[in-house]
């Protein structure tokens, strides 16, 4: 699947009523800056795995969005993430959602390709998809009342891998033993999010 073959749906303020993404959905997030005490949630991207991605874009201090609110809390719908960590914290301090149950391609990826330091999302599309991710809207100002289709494309692709990126991982995994370890990691995720917004991400509480 290439960019040209993304199906986008921008959505104001939440999701439509009704929509079904399945068993498990993708999210990504994007924001003013990697800090969600300072910066705001701007939008919030999702995907069934089926090239489609619906965005949802936040006005400043608006984040009411109860059919999204109830899509990342639903405890029988796994939430996908590329660097999990992340997100599952700005969805914490700006919806008040602890999204449960959680998987994140990133910590796979560290747990099964240790021949490599390359476990960016870009990477990880590349060597196990074929697949060729554009960055150049990376550092855009998603904060703007109108987005560009560019940045749109940008956005979308964060998410709509991620579905196929998990099953090869899963192999992974499963070929290295290392699926239940994976799991535990998983589940603490929500935790170490809550840990980051109360100012323990650095110094890390489990360090010496």
């Amino acid at each position: 699947m290439n960019s040209n073959d993304i199906q986008t749906e921008l959505h104001a303020g939440d999701l439509p009523p009704g929509l079904s993404f399945g068993p498990s959905v993708a999210v990504d997030t994007e924001t003013m800056g990697l800090n969600p005490h300072r910066d705001r949630l701007c939008l919030v991207q999702l995907s069934g795995g089926d090239g489609t991605c619906h965005l949802v874009q936040f006005a400043k201090g608006s984040y009411d969005a109860p059919n999204l609110k109830r899509l990342l809390g639903d405890p029988d719908i796994t939430k996908l993430f590329h660097f999990a960590r992340f997100d599952v914290a700005v969805i914490r301090r700006y919806l008040g959602i602890a999204c449960r149950p959680v998987y994140c391609t990133k910590i796979a990826s560290k747990m099964t390709r240790t021949y490599t330091d390359r476990h960016g999302l870009k990477d990880l599309c590349r060597d196990l998809l074929g697949v060729e991710l554009s960055k150049e809207q990376q550092t855009s100002d998603w904060g703007a009342a109108s987005l560009a289709p560019q940045q749109l494309r940008y956005a979308a692709g964060d998410v709509v891998h991620l579905h196929a990126l998990r099953e090869r991982l899963d192999a992974l995994l499963a070929r290295e033993g290392r699926a239940a370890l994976a799991q535990a990691c998983f589940d603490f995720l929500p935790a170490r999010a809550e840990l980051d917004l109360l100012g323990w991400d650095a110094p890390n509480i489990f360090e010496h």
